[in-house]
């Protein structure tokens, strides 16, 4: 496969509705059924987009998907797929782009925590360190090589990873034990940090093609499963002094990486956690 050299189109747009609309764009989501994978695939359904939903389980990706075609009128195809298997990736990716016949962006969302496990490292199961790591970084990295390799192919695409500030910062976990809340697993940081890493030299492979990748650090959302104390401690340690609004504050960052408004940005990792990580 030869790279396709990106140039500046001379009709590109420079409307601001234009440039942050996707319609006509297909969008895969992978672990969007719930949480923020949710909040994104919604997010690029309302700017337009046609949207894929992936699950482990095929009944919470239809619902989903159902779900967000009665609300924004657009296309939605529900798939099942584990993404820490290779043979389903690739099955998944196949499907999606037979769907419409192009894929135009990938939020490489899915990936997994053991919270109700020991979070300790020294306590921690091996197999559990395996698996977060396995389930947070190989998993998105299988994605990336099936959906990116088609994007490369038709010279255009967006790649989303979905890092954590948990790859940019030691956490306080005093906050944790206070509150009686299990600690993030040191394997979980480890993860996310690869993600990034992943990120930028995927978007120096992937440049010559016409494929942008960057990537979105969330900070800590308030999911309503937070005991109130760890809230009021976590909020106080952030400069806008509350944290993430699910169903808000993670849709800007995603229409933004995904829409033509961002067609000169690649390789960036956006942190979305109300300058917690900035503020010491």
């Amino acid at each position: 496969m030869k790279p396709r050299v990106r140039r500046a189109s001379k009709e590109a747009c420079s409307n601001a509705r234009e440039l942050f609309s996707l319609r006509g764009k297909v969008a895969i989501i992978t672990g969007g059924a719930l949480n923020l994978g949710y909040d994104m695939a919604l997010g690029l359904a309302e700017a337009g987009a046609d949207i894929v939903i992936t699950s482990r389980t095929l009944a919470k990706a239809q619902e989903t998907a159902r779900k967000i075609k009665a609300n924004c009128r657009v296309g939605t195809l529900a798939l099942e797929m584990n993404h820490c298997n290779w043979d389903e990736v690739e099955g998944m990716a196949k499907k999606a782009h037979a769907w419409k016949g192009h894929i135009d962006v990938l939020v490489n969302n899915a990936g997994g925590r053991t919270e109700k496990m020991e979070g300790n490292l020294f306590k921690r199961p091996p197999e559990c360190i395996v698996e977060m790591i396995h389930a947070n970084l190989i998993g998105p990295l299988l994605c990336c090589k099936a959906v990116g390799h088609l994007m490369m192919e038709q010279g255009s695409g967006k790649i989303i990873n979905i890092a954590s500030i948990a790859g940019l910062v030691g956490r306080d976990r005093r906050i944790y034990e206070r509150n009686n809340k299990g600690e993030q697993p040191v394997d979980y940081a480890v993860a996310k940090a690869g993600i990034i890493g992943m990120t930028r030299d995927l978007a120096g492979l992937m440049s010559p093609y016409g494929v942008c990748v960057n990537a979105i650090s969330p900070g800590g959302f308030d999911k309503g499963d937070c005991p109130d104390g760890f809230i009021k401690d976590y909020s106080n340690l952030t400069m806008l002094g509350h944290m993430g609004r699910m169903g808000l504050d993670i849709k800007g960052a995603a229409i933004f990486l995904a829409a033509p408004a961002s067609d000169y940005v690649t390789g960036q990792n956006i942190v979305v956690d109300g300058g917690f990580t900035l503020w010491k």
